[in-house]
């Protein structure tokens, strides 16, 4: 029985000894991993700082030597790198070492110079300064018309014109666009794509695709017009709308490109063309044109007959000096629109006659609330229809419009007609 107690006893132990070596080798080990990050945060703070830091420290200049100058920011950074002297690399970390613990400078007192100092004082001239100084008027110009040639140059159109002989088809092939104008400020830049019209009967419109983010937009698409005879190409011209895709509002208008074929032989082949894009034909004359309305108010049907016969002088409303006239025509009472009539469409022509008569029912008693709006706009298949002048007719208008609405209040069932000017839209 004796030896058994024994053996018992010694199995007892064994746990309490594998107990103390556990418990020292988790000392050991926990000392180590402390001495090894003590060690990595030594060598850490003897190093250069990282580049971020570096370039976030007010009027530091210095860029540590194992970063390529790839890494640094901006191009004028580059530039300013090249003109310094290169500096050693312990003068980074005597500059890092005079600033406080935000990176900045620590501010030093000037000292106020003696009265003694400023007798003994001698102004030096530092002539080389003196030949590269440059008077302000002169930085001025210099400034206006670098940023007048910015403005003014909108890119350059690259394409090609072909006439298929075959199948009696007449081909352009839109290819690409240089140097286009940023138009989204944030991004800095277009999302450009092209209108192409064939002027000057205006029935052939195409465009692009529209292209992300890119001032050099390649399209590379081709359109083909059947039904072109080869001796009218060169009565046609070319009319190319550039502009920049907008999800949120209008379309910005870049520019426009106009290109007459006239003394173009395309029987040798394809030509390849590239223009320069100008900006869009803005009308710069005030007239818009004139408008003749004939009005008549029945008091014993409480209507009122309105008939659009004609309109004249009409402004230019694109480069090929034509426009699609039609009038929209508004009723309103007490400032809220009851009711609303349109004209057709009057094709290239700046004089259209329309002669389209429209009865209105009015809700109350008398003109004295009521006004009526006529709207002359240029259709337009590829894009939004443009105001060309507007009108209006009522109690409150003034100069002809007031005289014609006066008159038909005084003498009603009798068709009064006048010519008006129309205003900007």
């Amino acid at each position: 029985m004796a030896p058994i107690a024994a053996s018992r006893e010694e199995f007892d132990e064994i746990p309490t000894v594998v107990g103390i070596f556990s418990a020292f080798g988790l000392v050991f080990t926990v000392s180590l991993f402390a001495w090894i990050c003590c060690q990595r945060k030594s060598s850490k703070s003897n190093k250069t700082p990282p580049y971020k830091f570096v370039h976030v420290l007010k009027g530091v200049d210095i860029y540590p030597e194992n970063l390529s100058s790839k890494k640094k920011f901006g191009a004028d950074d580059k530039n300013e790198a090249k003109g310094k002297p290169a500096m050693p690399k312990s003068s980074l970390h005597l500059d890092l070492e005079k600033r406080d613990l935000n990176g900045n400078f620590p501010k030093t007192i000037p000292k106020i110079p003696s009265s003694s100092d400023l007798e003994n004082f001698t102004p030096k001239l530092f002539p080389e300064r003196e030949k590269d100084s440059v008077s302000p008027d002169s930085l001025k110009s210099t400034t206006s018309v670098s940023s007048e040639e910015k403005q003014d140059r909108l890119g350059t159109l690259f394409f090609s014109i072909e006439y298929n002989f075959e199948k009696k088809a007449f081909m352009v092939n839109i290819k690409e666009a240089h140097g286009l104008p940023a138009m989204d400020e944030q991004s800095m830049t277009s999302d450009p794509y092209i209108k192409m019209t064939i002027l000057p009967e205006k029935k052939h419109k195409v465009k692009t695709r529209v292209l992300r983010k890119t001032l050099d937009p390649a399209f590379d698409e081709t359109f083909t017009f059947y039904g072109i005879p080869y001796t009218q190409v060169q009565d046609l011209s070319l009319h190319f709308m550039i502009l920049s895709f907008d999800r949120f509002s209008r379309d910005d208008i870049i520019g426009e490109v106009l290109f007459p074929l006239s003394g173009i032989e395309l029987s040798e082949g394809r030509m390849l063309m590239n223009k320069e894009i100008i900006k869009k034909n803005v009308r710069k004359s005030s007239g818009r044109g004139e408008l003749l309305i004939s009005l008549c108010y029945q008091s014993t049907t409480n209507t009122l007959t309105v008939v659009v016969l004609k309109a004249r002088h009409l402004p230019k409303a694109d480069v090929s000096g034509l426009s699609d006239p039609y009038v929209k025509v508004n009723l309103y009472h007490a400032k809220k629109r009851i009711s609303k009539k349109k004209t057709h469409v009057k094709k290239c022509t700046p004089n259209a006659v329309f002669n389209e008569l429209f009865v209105f029912d009015i809700p109350c008693e008398g003109l004295e609330e009521i006004s009526i709006e006529f709207l002359v706009l240029d259709s337009d298949r590829g894009s939004r229809n443009e105001v060309v002048g507007r009108l209006t007719l009522g109690a409150s208008a003034e100069g002809t419009a007031g005289e014609h609405w006066k008159e038909i209040c005084e003498y009603p069932r009798r068709q009064i007609a006048k010519w008006h000017a129309l205003c900007d839209g």
